[in-house]
């Protein structure tokens, strides 16, 4: 009876030390930094501007259908609101032309099941013609709940709806005018590879490769782009975000940065992890070592408010336009 007594206070012991350890970790992913807090340093990065570059995510996804032309003419047209940056990702298609496309398959967003009668069916295994097909609005849902475009098919789907190739998405807002961009390949391996030799070849002819962060979740793309194409800056991946964030908490003074740019999740703790990374800390660090600083997803109002008010570099968010209007709101000069 005395052991059972002594090992129930050592585990009350040890479930006060948890519950103690998450409420810290809790209040340190809450804590916000004060501007004050942030140090200005001179840097050479040319994604370290100044001010906050406005960023449609996904060209504007929450406003409208994401990463169709549909998208990318709403942020250029509405005079409500203007965007710095466009954020948008690569696929292969089978014939080698490079579509806008976020996820690996064509389930979430088109009409494809109907079209090809077939899940999970992969940009890659069909024609850039075959794609063509799809309503790429199917499955936009607005704000209000109402789905727009979900009935259209064939040829009553409008042009600006249908899949578009990285070409056609340039040509046109590169007739607008000169904007940042956000590219990342969405490809691994050895087609990975080929759609990073054509992403350059399109933006070394367009003399475009300075005003383009690159970006992969698999690191042998990401090596593959440093080997062969060291002039486009990328951003960093997750083993290496967590070797800066470690080496910003020790204040290390050795640190070598891996690339020019991190790309971070705010608020998010499924992405983050818990782990807090919108601090003047993080911030400091970066710009101390010439990294830029972006952060995605950030949809909420009271965390672009935050995030301005500390003068960070990108906000990447799927509602532009409500960015833009409360860094106006702000005060903050375009």
């Amino acid at each position: 009876m005395r052991g059972l007594k002594i090992v129930l206070r050592i585990l009350a012991v040890l479930l006060v030390l948890v519950l103690l350890v998450g409420l810290a970790g809790f209040l340190m992913f809450r804590h916000r930094s004060s501007p004050n807090d942030i140090i200005h340093y001179e840097t050479s990065n040319s994604f370290i501007t100044g001010k906050t570059q406005v960023s449609a995510h996904r060209a504007g996804g929450g406003i409208m259908p994401e990463e169709t032309m549909m998208a990318l003419k709403n942020c250029t047209k509405d005079v409500d609101f203007s965007i710095d940056v466009f954020e948008f990702d690569l696929h292969l298609t089978k014939d080698g032309v490079l579509v806008l496309l976020h996820d690996n398959e064509m389930d979430r967003t088109s009409d494809s099941v109907e079209v090809f009668g077939r899940e999970h069916v992969r940009p890659e295994e069909m024609t850039f013609d075959e794609l063509r097909q799809l309503n790429m609005g199917a499955k936009f849902v607005s704000d209000s709940g109402e789905s727009p475009y979900a009935n259209l098919h064939g040829e009553d789907v409008p042009d600006d709806l249908r899949i578009v190739a990285l070409t056609e998405a340039l040509d046109y807002l590169e007739s607008i005018g000169r904007y940042y961009y956000i590219i990342e390949i969405k490809n691994g391996g050895e087609i990975g590879f080929r759609a990073v030799d054509q992403l350059y070849s399109e933006l070394k002819a367009r003399d475009m490769v300075d005003r383009v962060a690159f970006g992969s979740f698999h690191g042998e793309v990401s090596e593959y782009k440093d080997k062969t194409y060291p002039d486009l800056m990328r951003g960093a991946f997750a083993g290496e975000v967590i070797n800066f964030y470690l080496a910003a908490a020790l204040n290390k003074q050795d640190y070598t940065p891996p690339c020019g740019i991190l790309q971070l999740p705010f608020n998010d703790p499924k992405e983050s992890k818990y782990i807090n990374l919108g601090t003047a800390r993080v911030i400091n660090y970066a710009h101390a070592h010439n990294m830029a600083v972006q952060y995605w997803t950030v949809n909420d109002e009271k965390d672009m408010e935050y995030l301005l008010s500390l003068g960070v570099d990108c906000i990447m968010s799927d509602y532009p336009d409500r960015l833009w209007r409360v860094k106006q709101e702000m005060g903050l000069n375009p």
